[in-house]
C-alpha cells in the first residue's frame, strides 16, 4: 500500500549507495514519498546523482550544515517547488579523523567544536528550519541517526560518541518543544553497518565479529532492516511515538557481558 503518496521529505548523509541515509529514502520513496537529497561539496554531488536517478523526481540540494544560510536556502527551496514538508532525515555526522585515532583525552578543542556541530548542532539548526513548514501542514516527523557508542565507550569512536550523546538528548529536548505543533523527533540506534563513516573507525571489522557473536540474534544487521524502521517512525503508523532511541541492533544493547 502507498501510505505516503502526496508526502515531502528532506534527506541528509547521503555518501553512497551503502548510507543508512539512502536506505532509509529508498523505503520513504517506495512507500510514495517524494524528497529532497541534500549533498555535502561537490565530492558527494556525483553519488547523490546517481543514487537520485533510481527516485520519482527527486530535488538534489547542497546543504553545509554548518552553514545557516544554506540550510535556510534549501527549506525557500522546498517552499518553492513543494509548498511544504512532512519528513526530515537527519542523517549527517563528521568527526577529524585525527580526533577517532589518538586518545580521547587529546582530543583537540577545534575537533571537538567541529564534531558537536556537525553531529548534533545541525539537528537542531535543521529542525528549526523544518518546524514551521511541518506545523503549517499539521504536523510531520524528524529522525536522526545514533549509535550505541553515545551510551558505553567504543574503542576509537571517542568524540564522536561524546557528539551522539548530545545528539540523544537534542532529540528529547526537541520532541518536548515541537510536540506541540505534531512534530515528532525520533531517533535509530542502529547497530554496526559498512558505511563511509564507518570506514574511519580502526578496528571496525572486530566490533561486527563482536556483534555476530554476542547479539541474541547472533548476526550483524542489514542495512535495508534500518530503512524500514526509519519508514515506520516517519509515518503514520507512530503516531504516537516521539523522543525514542529505536535500537535496529540485532537486541545486542540488551546484553551485558
Amino acid at each position: 500500500m502507498i501510505h505516503l503518496a502526496g508526502k515531502f521529505g528532506l534527506v541528509t548523509g547521503i555518501a553512497n549507495k551503502r548510507s543508512i541515509s539512502w536506505a532509509i529514502a529508498k523505503a520513504l520513496a517506495r512507500d510514495g514519498a517524494r524528497l529532497g537529497l541534500t549533498y555535502q561539496g561537490e565530492r558527494l554531488l556525483e553519488n547523490v546523482q546517481e543514487l537520485a536517478a533510481e527516485l520519482d523526481r527527486p530535488l538534489i540540494l547542497p546543504c553545509d550544515v554548518t552553514s545557516d544560510e544554506q540550510i535556510a536556502e534549501v527549506y525557500r527551496t522546498i517552499e518553492r517547488e513543494f509548498g511544504g514538508l512532512d519528513y526530515l532525515v537527519h542523517g549527517t555526522a563528521f568527526a577529524p579523523r585525527e580526533e577517532l585515532a589518538r586518545p580521547f583525552v587529546e582530543t583537540s578543542r577545534e575537533g571537538f567544536r567541529v564534531a558537536l556541530d556537525v553531529s548534533a548542532y545541525s539537528l537542531i539548526a535543521l529542525s528549526r528550519g523544518a518546524a514551521p513548514m511541518m506545523a503549517a501542514r499539521g504536523g510531520g516527523s524528524i529522525l536522526t541517526l545514533t549509535y550505541l557508542g553515545a551510551e558505553r565507550v567504543f574503542t576509537n569512536y571517542n568524540v564522536m560518541g561524546v557528539a551522539k550523546a548530545a545528539l540523544e538528548s537534542s532529540v528529547r529536548y526537541l520532541a518536548d518543544g515541537l510536540g506541540p505543533q505534531n512534530i515528532r523527533v525520533n531517533a535509530i540506534s542502529a547497530g554496526p553497518i559498512k558505511t563511509l563513516a564507518a570506514s574511519g573507525i580502526s578496528g571496525f571489522s572486530g566490533i561486527l565479529q563482536v556483534y555476530r557473536d554476542r547479539s541474541p540474534l547472533r548476526r550483524n544487521i542489514d542495512i535495508d532492516e534500518v530503512g524500514e524502521t526509519g519508514r515506520f517512525l516517519l509515518g503514520p503508523e507512530s503516531s504516537a511515538i516521539t523522543g525514542e532511541i529505536v535500537m535496529v541492533d540485532a537486541g545486542y544493547h540488551a546484553m551485558g557481558m
